[in-house]
C-alpha cells in the first residue's frame, strides 16, 4: 500500500502539546478510549470497527472541509494523550469544538491547553466569526473546559436522540 498521499493539517503547539494529523498508530488508544465505558461514557461507546470509522472520518474531515481534528501529543514523552477538533457539522455553518482526553491524563489541564490552542486558530487564523461546543449533559469536565475558553450557555439541543448544551463565543 502506498502510504505517500498526504494532506495539510496545521502543526500547532502549546507549552506542554504538540497538536498533530492522526497517524496510523494512533488507532489502537483512540479504540481503547472508545471502548472504555468509563472514558466514553458521554461520547458514547464503539467497537473496534465503529471506532476506526470515527478515527478515519475525523482525519478525512481536512480533506472535505479544511477543518478537522487534531491528535494531542505531549510533547515531552510523545505519548498520545488525546484529540482536539475544530469542524463542521454536515447542516452547519458554525464551526464547532471537540476535545477528548484519554483516561490516564484527565485532571492535567490537556483539554484546556489543547482547546485554548485550538480556539485561537480558529478565531486568529481561520476567522470564524464563532464557534461552538456541544456538552453531555452530566460532563462536569467539559462544561468546565468551554467556560474556561469563555463560552457562554446557549441552548438545549439535540445530537444523537440525545439533549445535550451547546456553549457558544463570538470571535472579539
Amino acid at each position: 500500500m502506498n502510504h505517500a498521499f498526504t494532506t495539510s493539517v496545521p502543526i500547532l503547539q502549546t507549552e506542554r502539546l504538540t497538536l498533530r494529523e492522526y497517524r496510523r498508530t494512533d488507532f489502537d488508544l483512540f479504540a481503547d478510549h472508545l471502548a472504555n465505558p468509563e472514558s466514553s461514557v458521554h461520547l458514547g461507546s464503539a467497537d473496534r470497527q465503529t471506532a476506526w470509522r470515527i478515527f478515519t472520518s475525523h482525519a478525512g474531515l481536512w480533506l472535505v472541509q479544511g477543518a478537522g481534528w487534531w491528535a494531542i501529543e505531549d510533547k515531552q514523552t510523545k505519548q498520545l494523550v488525546g484529540s482536539v477538533g475544530a469542524f463542521f457539522r454536515e447542516q452547519s455553518t458554525v464551526m464547532e469544538m471537540g476535545w477528548n482526553t484519554y483516561r490516564a491524563f484527565w485532571g492535567k489541564g490537556i483539554a484546556n491547553e489543547a482547546a485554548a490552542a485550538v480556539l485561537n486558530y480558529v478565531f486568529e487564523v481561520r476567522h470564524e466569526p464563532k464557534v461552538r461546543a456541544l456538552v453531555s449533559s452530566g460532563n462536569e469536565s467539559s462544561r468546565r473546559v468551554a467556560e474556561r475558553l469563555g463560552m457562554t450557555y446557549e441552548m438545549e439541543t439535540e445530537l444523537n436522540g440525545k439533549v445535550i448544551s451547546s456553549y457558544m463565543r463570538e470571535r472579539t
